[in-house]
């Protein structure tokens, strides 16, 4: 698969600045480095940034689109800057914090879960993964593999990465921020899922049926 320059360049500044910002919330890079969980997440962190540039992920509005449910890139966008600040922030001042290097290593766990389930659907779905609530030319509804229990398992795997970098940091307010996501990621899934309804009709009701929308048993 051919990897676009201007795609590349965009995701390593991107990723460069995002754990720039964790860096300099920390204190230093010397201060972060000194804590090898911190570390792993900093190599996770371009690891999988680097998966991405492999996936034909994209923010195609394809051929029809719900474009009210845009406010919610940038309100996941805006809850997620916070927590790349604030929870190595908070840890730094030791305020509103939980754990020891245990609970570092917890968070460390669940980044690389939630990363790779994160990652796992943009793979399986190609082209007709975007970034916005939008049918693809070609689409299909896609109900094997993970998709045969969970509807939203990349929405599964966005929280609990969220969740594993607040615990790193052993930071409450990193939790809150994790669960306030929770807000406009479910506006998405509705709104997701009536857009398939409305395309797919009965076919679409039936596999909503007998599946969970985010969470086996819970949700």
């Amino acid at each position: 698969m051919k990897v676009s320059l201007r795609l590349a360049f965009f995701s390593i500044a991107a990723t460069l600045a995002y754990l720039g910002l964790a860096v300099w919330a920390f204190g230093g890079w010397t201060a972060f480095m000194s804590r090898p969980p911190l570390l792993v997440i900093a190599v996770v962190t371009l690891l999988l940034a680097g998966s991405a540039l492999f996936t034909e992920g994209n923010l195609s509005s394809g051929v029809r689109e719900d474009r009210g449910n845009r406010w919610v890139i940038p309100a996941i966008g805006g809850l997620g800057l916070l927590l790349v600040v604030l929870a190595p922030w908070t840890d730094r001042l030791g305020w509103w914090t939980f754990g020891g290097e245990g609970m570092r290593w917890v968070g460390v766990l669940l980044f690389i879960v939630g990363g790779v389930l994160r990652m796992w659907p943009v793979f399986v779905l190609g082209k007709r993964f975007s970034g916005l609530v939008a049918i693809q030319p070609g689409h299909r509804l896609v109900t094997t593999g993970i998709y045969r229990t969970l509807r939203n398992p990349s929405y599964l795997g966005l929280l609990v990465n969220s969740l594993g970098w607040a615990l790193a940091f052993r930071s409450g307010v990193g939790v809150l921020l994790t669960a306030l996501t929770l807000i406009p990621l479910i506006a998405r899934m509705r709104s997701e899922e009536a857009l398939l309804k409305a395309e797919f009709g009965e076919e679409y009701e039936a596999y909503r049926s007998r599946t969970w929308r985010l969470l086996p048993w819970v949700y």
